[in-house]
């Protein structure tokens, strides 16, 4: 499976889901039900993505095909959750046996489970026991549902959910026990939007961010050296953009900072007077061993941008 941003201007998309800015903060329960060995999370106020036709719409434009159908499962399951729902993550988290990588969804809200659970009963809709975790099916996509608590519910196919209960309960281990995610969420989750990637999902997206350029023998150097990324989005006054990845030394920091550079110097020379001002509107540096990207506009300035060729070719 692809990792799901791809580079430093389409992960502005899945942000685009929160026109508002308040924090997106996971509870403890949603932690716990998000398996240990994540390639990436992304965590979004869902409550202001959905106060936002605008917001709604460019999402639609270029959110990716496995989110697209996690979310599309929700809304279309009958449950009605969407319009209970405050945060929603996906995480993106490799199998027990590390051979392959399953997405689950997490929504926090207070959701009428009573209500849920006694339309199940209704429509002698029967779950699969996981211990005592009751697991529905979630309509007729192959999505199932469970519910953690009044407030936590974990959606996906039915071995991520499964995946997602043994974390929960201590079967396995869960994101609580992933150290070095947990200290680096502590930077950026008091934003509206936030996402975290492991050093594998870092270097597929660097490889996207960089193209050509890491065709060079430079970049093989620095891949190694790769640690992770973040980043966070804020509509507070525009649109704001800041990712931080993370390297194993400040001269390898540096490196990667020069190649990201001489990329927006050859973008520059081939495109449109909107991508260039956008180029010129991203800052690109690297500070005590950390690679440092911040881009700004206005709202209509990053509405225009959404339709350049310079878009569409880095979110392809």
């Amino acid at each position: 499976m692809r990792i799901l941003t791809k580079s430093f201007l389409p992960v502005v998309t899945l942000a685009l889901s929160a026109a508002l800015c308040s924090a997106a903060q996971l509870s403890g329960d949603a932690k716990a039900a998000i398996p240990r060995d994540i390639q990436q999370i992304i965590v979004v106020d869902y409550r202001a993505m959905q106060n936002s036709s605008a917001a709604m719409e460019l999402k639609d434009r270029v959110l990716p095909p496995e989110l697209k159908r996690l979310e599309t499962a929700l809304k279309t399951s009958g449950l009605k959750v969407d319009q209970d729902t405050d945060l929603l993550a996906f995480a993106a988290f490799r199998d027990a046996g590390g051979q392959g990588t399953r997405i689950v969804g997490v929504a926090q809200g207070q959701f009428h489970t009573r209500d849920i659970l006694a339309s199940f009963t209704k429509a002698k809709t029967k779950p699969v026991m996981v211990r005592n975790n009751s697991i529905y099916p979630m309509g007729s996509n192959g999505m199932s549902v469970v519910f953690v608590n009044q407030t936590t519910m974990v959606f996906g196919d039915r071995d991520a959910v499964k995946a997602s209960l043994d974390a929960r309960d201590g079967i396995t281990s869960s994101f609580l026990n992933n150290s070095d995610m947990m200290n680096e969420m502590i930077v950026v989750d008091t934003k509206a939007v936030w996402s975290l990637l492991d050093q594998k999902g870092t270097q597929t997206m660097m490889r996207s961010v960089l193209g050509d350029a890491a065709q060079l023998a430079d970049y093989d150097t620095v891949r190694n050296r790769m640690k992770s990324s973040r980043y966070t989005m804020d509509f507070q006054n525009g649109v704001k953009f800041d990712m931080a990845v993370v390297m194993s030394d400040t001269l390898t920091a540096a490196t990667a900072a020069t190649l990201m550079k001489g990329v927006s110097i050859m973008r520059k020379t081939s495109g449109t007077p909107l991508e260039k001002s956008a180029l010129d509107q991203t800052t690109i540096d690297s500070n005590s061993g950390t690679l440092t990207v911040s881009y700004s506009s206005s709202d209509s300035q990053f509405a225009s941008l959404l339709t350049s060729p310079l878009f569409q070719s880095v979110v392809k």
